[in-house]
């Protein structure tokens, strides 16, 4: 064993318990995290927070401390939706450089073999784990997240779905034994006997294409799925949030230094606005492996052009709301609309067609009208937002000026208005672009509500009946896409039905939500994010087809 296998067979060694951990919560699917999402000082030390606001402002007007071979320029052009313009500029390196240097990367990355590739892996997770506040800085100031959810989503609960990513490439590069000898009988004559190598081979280049509202928590699963497989990747960030991902190549290109391999096996490939290259990459023919989160358009046209290579998308979708018969409605009132506030809507996750019965629900405390739901739902999301400097901590401010224009597009849709958006002021950040949500009431017959109405917009559906819910959920989950569905039933025979639609439809079902948990989070390691069953996502974070064939076995056999 050579030196530079020593060290990173070392990493392997170092983050073996996580890794058994993380190997054996993925079949549990209990609750299990090796990362804290409390950002308190008794976890992360005494000096952590300030430290990383410090690390995040030092690299404020400055070029991004990060040596990219290649490099032909600078680029930088992202501005904080709480109003500065951040001004850091990264290394910018043309496509055909990028993947040529991943190219020569890979020859040395390859030959390492599984337990290196995860052993770097589990370290890089661990040292973003310490950086995780400097990253929640660069999240919030790139995507527009209040700080308590960019330090969880963007830190610890993005570091989750990475490890999970890494513990399920164990689990199904580990099935594969590296040795096997073979017989078969031959009757009265000697058996046959070979001797058989089974070498795990990556597929070759991978590129991680990133978003604008969750830069680490939707890159890191196909980066370390990648990475973790023996791939080499190059991370392409939105040209919006570029920092956060900088961070983090950073880190991986650091640890890949250490373990003796070619820092290149992970690069950052950042560009102007205007000067997209994600097309550029995708098509190019080294390139095995994208992965993508964004709009619909971009994700299509990837899956049907980019035919090289294998697509795992995460797109756009209507994610739906059936209430057929409430215990409570205060509490069911409240968490609505802690998921329609949460970061403005701007979730993946987030819900926006409530379906309610139009002659109205069942309750405990009697029949509640269509109107008398609606409005209790409206009056929940006034009292949510009625406090603003509480309220801005909740929704974050709008990452992309076209969700401002499109919440004014839903306004303009003439549609009655039960909770109009209103714009509030962050104490902290006046410039801030925040908003309230935007609730209006529609009729399911309404063709334009079974689009995508990404941001704080909700619409309140009547419906003919549940059954008519529960059937315009399942039709537009299968033609439209969603990545959630939540219902509401006391009654058990319609929760069955509601579980079926969703089943057949291919989209994941919460059942009567009115504690802490929202139909817009997922835990890494319980819950799958996406089925890869509709068209929002034609595959899940994580589990073992998200992984699997992101790497091959060859074989060599001989007699014995």
């Amino acid at each position: 064993m050579n030196e530079e296998q020593t060290v990173s067979a070392d990493f392997f060694e170092s983050n073996r318990e996580v890794l058994e951990k993380a190997v054996e919560a993925t079949g549990s699917r209990g609750y299990w995290s090796p990362f804290s999402e409390s950002p308190s000082p008794r976890v992360y030390g005494e000096t952590a927070a300030e430290d990383g606001r410090k690390a995040f402002e030092a690299l404020l007007g400055k070029d991004f401390p990060l040596d990219l071979p290649g490099a032909m320029g600078m680029t930088g052009q992202e501005h904080s939706p709480f109003g500065p313009a951040l001004d850091i500029r990264y290394p910018r390196v043309p496509v055909d450089a990028l993947v040529e240097q991943a190219g020569t990367a890979l020859e040395s990355w390859r030959g390492a073999g599984p337990r290196t590739w995860v052993g770097v892996s589990l370290e890089i997770l661990r040292r973003l784990n310490q950086r995780s506040f400097d990253i929640a800085n660069a999240v919030q100031h790139t995507t527009g997240q209040g700080f308590m959810m960019a330090f969880q989503a963007g830190g610890p609960h993005a570091q989750d779905r990475g490890l999970e990513a890494v513990a399920y490439a164990w689990q199904e590069m580990s099935r594969i034994p590296e040795q096997a000898d073979w017989e078969k009988p031959q009757g009265k004559h000697e058996p046959l006997r070979m001797r058989k190598r089974f070498t795990i081979v990556p597929r070759g280049i991978a590129v991680v294409i990133g978003c604008s509202t969750f830069p680490t928590w939707n890159g890191y699963p196909g980066l370390f799925a990648s990475l973790a497989t023996g791939n080499p990747v190059i991370v392409k960030p939105h040209a919006g949030a570029i920092l956060p991902l900088a961070i983090t190549v950073k880190v991986a290109r650091e640890v890949l230094q250490e373990a003796g391999f070619d820092p290149n096996v992970v690069q950052l490939a950042a560009h102007d606005r205007d000067a997209d290259i994600s097309q550029e990459l995708a098509l190019h023919p080294a390139v095995r492996i994208i992965d993508f989160t964004g709009s619909s358009a971009n994700g299509n046209w990837l899956e049907t052009h980019a035919r090289q290579a294998l697509v795992y998308t995460e797109k756009a979708g209507v994610n739906q709301i059936l209430i057929d018969s409430v215990e409570d409605i205060r509490a069911v009132a409240r968490n609505l609309a802690f998921s329609f506030a949460l970061y403005s809507g701007q979730m993946c996750t987030a819900p926006q067609n409530v379906y309610i019965p139009r002659d109205g629900i069942r309750t405990a405390e009697g029949r509640l009208s269509f109107d008398e739901v609606a409005q209790a739902i409206a009056q929940a999301v006034g009292k949510l937002m009625s406090d603003p400097a509480k309220a801005v901590e909740l929704t974050g401010a709008i990452q992309n000026e076209a969700t401002l224009k499109r919440i004014e597009e839903a306004r303009g849709l003439g549609l009655p208005v039960l909770h109009d958006s209103q714009a509030l002021t962050h104490p902290q950040f006046p410039e801030a672009r925040v908003r309230t949500p935007l609730l209006l009431q529609a009729e399911a017959d309404d063709a334009r509500i079974y689009k995508e109405w990404f941001g704080p917009i909700v619409f309140i559906v009547a419906t003919d009946s549940t059954e008519h819910g529960i059937e315009l959920a399942r039709r537009a989950v299968m033609e439209h896409g969603a990545l959630t569905l939540s219902g509401y039933s006391t009654d058990d025979a319609v929760a069955e039905r509601m579980r079926k639609a969703a089943e057949r439809a291919g989209v994941s079902l919460s059942l009567n939500l009115t504690g802490g948990v929202f139909v817009n989070q997922t835990a890494a390691f319980s819950d799958f994010h996406g089925t890869g069953a509709n068209p929002a996502a034609n595959a899940a974070l994580s589990d073992s087809a998200f992984v699997a064939n992101r790497f091959r076995v060859v074989q060599t056999r001989w007699h014995v």
